[in-house]
């Protein structure tokens, strides 16, 4: 068991160099592959894993400048996977934003099953610093940030993240079943900056969720939300997510969205998107139309 949370990364020092681990301290990526790291699937896999980042934390380790690298999602060959209306914030926007929907948006927030559906492969999902994805055949989107849980092969949380569950609310809103288009596409899903081990629930449901859009030079909304406002355990959703599934290189998944703007908002190519969980810091990603 991790007695100190460590801060887990995938990052680059220069264009088109090979992927490292890293283990952040502070302002400095101690570079876990100088070490035989490889991979931050495989490690957060290790039973080890405190044992493994205390012998990395005493070894002569090269240290890079956070500012000096280029950090990419910690997601690396999981499916990444969200569920919804888990807050009441986001079931009360659900049904505002559909009367064809609005029951059964009603009813989930109630069930005893939640709402769970696939949101990305790894290969789609977006790094810190690069542009989130709205439909161009939309016209009402919106970024969702969610705290992620970034689970084992065997179903257990080892960490979590930060997402940004991109979503086009009008397309949402005309048919329920046409979900997968108003979530899943080019570039609608974020997930960083690294991945926060050792920390439990219990420290989870103690942070705060932070989002900011801005445009230009002006901020064009500000929200903040509690992560225990969450409505289920952790445990309850990755159990339903792993209930006649399998998952042989773990999963992400994200776990709602408690910050919903205004009706009368929608993002615009080139605002930037700013989302800060306090026990993990920002990811942050401009716009483009896709």
């Amino acid at each position: 068991m991790i007695v100190k949370p460590a801060t887990l990364c995938r990052f680059t020092t220069a264009p088109h160099a090979d992927v490292r681990i890293g283990l952040v301290d502070g302002g400095s990526v101690h570079d876990l592959t100088a070490a035989g790291v490889h991979r931050l699937d495989q490690l957060l896999e290790r039973n080890d894993l405190a044992e493994e980042l205390g012998r990395a934390r005493r070894a002569a380790l090269p240290v890079w400048p956070l500012e000096q690298v280029r950090l990419l999602t910690p997601v690396e060959s999981q499916e990444v996977w969200a569920a919804g209306v888990t807050y009441l914030r986001s079931k009360q926007a659900r049904m505002e934003e559909s009367d064809f929907s609005a029951r059964a948006y009603d009813h989930v927030y109630e069930a005893a099953r939640p709402e769970i559906f696939f949101k990305s492969v790894p290969e789609k999902v977006v790094s810190p610093g690069d542009a989130v994805g709205i439909r161009r055949d939309a016209r009402w989107n919106v970024p969702e940030p969610e705290l992620t849980l970034v689970i084992s092969s065997s179903g257990s949380v080892v960490g979590f993240t930060i997402g940004n569950d991109m979503s086009s609310r009008d397309i949402e809103g005309e048919n329920l079943l046409y979900l997968p288009q108003a979530k899943i596409y080019a570039q609608s899903c974020a997930v960083g900056p690294w991945v926060v081990a050792g920390a439990g629930e219990d420290d989870a449901r103690k942070w705060t969720i932070q989002l900011e859009i801005h445009r230009g030079d002006k901020t064009v909304f500000a929200g903040e939300t509690r992560v225990d406002q969450i409505k289920r355990t952790f445990d309850e959703l990755v159990e339903y997510l792993f209930r006649s599934q399998a998952f042989p290189r773990g999963a992400m998944l994200l776990t709602g969205a408690g910050i919903v703007p205004p009706d009368l908002f929608t993002l615009a190519d080139g605002d930037r998107v700013r989302i800060t969980i306090s026990g993990i810091g920002t990811l942050e990603n401009p716009v483009a139309v896709v």
